[in-house]
């Protein structure tokens, strides 16, 4: 199948980075930190939340985020000083699935965006560790950077503006049904992002120039 002759479906094909390319996971570090499950799911849970990361990830400070945290339980000031002291130890690497098919994309010629949630603080790190995967992207909008963060629509319309496309010309994959549920309001063509295979099938759907599955050994 000649990829190019399908490609007047879609101009673009934005990434969510953490859990599509990036395998970033705070379970990682606290393993060790907290090594019984059930108490780890709690502080998770009751602690260090996703929603309270979220908010480093949309743009607040991580000093700032931390000593909330420490007033509101000081008795647990060791545990939670490493989510962001020890940041680093939480993100392991790369998906190489998610990668391949970004790569594959690149090599095809697809103008590749990113719409990531991500501490402005943090993603450094992440720049400095995979420059060849930061390097596939024409342009990275980072929450971070923006002040807001998905699901907020804020973001997504954010993201149109620098990149001069329609939504309805762009691909989205994203691993969070929220943040897929708002690019789907707003005229996004979606991925659910559950498994790279899945991921790579739906892209041939779209008349995507890639392989329709990868070879294991």
């Amino acid at each position: 199948m000649n990829g190019k002759a399908h490609m007047n479906h879609f101009d673009a094909v934005v990434f969510d980075f953490g859990g599509v390319l990036f395998d970033w996971n705070p379970h990682y570090l606290y393993a060790a930190l907290i090594p019984d499950t059930v108490e780890r799911e709690r502080f998770f849970a009751d602690v260090c939340t996703p929603q309270w990361n979220l908010q480093q990830d949309a743009g607040r400070p991580l000093a700032d985020g931390l000593a909330e945290k420490i007033a509101a339980f000081p008795h647990l000031e060791h545990l939670i000083r490493p989510y962001y002291e020890r940041w680093p130890e939480t993100l392991r690497g790369t998906l190489v699935e998610g990668v391949a098919i970004l790569d594959e994309l690149h090599a095809a010629d697809v103008a590749l965006y990113g719409l990531t949630n991500w501490s402005a603080e943090t993603y450094p790190i992440a720049q400095a560790r995979h420059p060849e995967v930061i390097s596939r992207f024409r342009d990275i909008v980072v929450s971070g950077h923006e002040g807001t963060a998905k699901p907020g629509e804020a973001i997504y319309w954010r993201l149109l503006k620098r990149i001069g496309h329609a939504p309805a010309r762009c691909i989205f994959i994203d691993d969070s049904a929220a943040n897929i549920a708002t690019a789907q309001r707003l005229g996004f063509q979606t991925i659910h992002h559950t498994d790279a295979a899945l991921t790579r099938a739906a892209l041939c759907a779209l008349g995507a120039p890639i392989m329709q599955s990868t070879v294991r050994q």
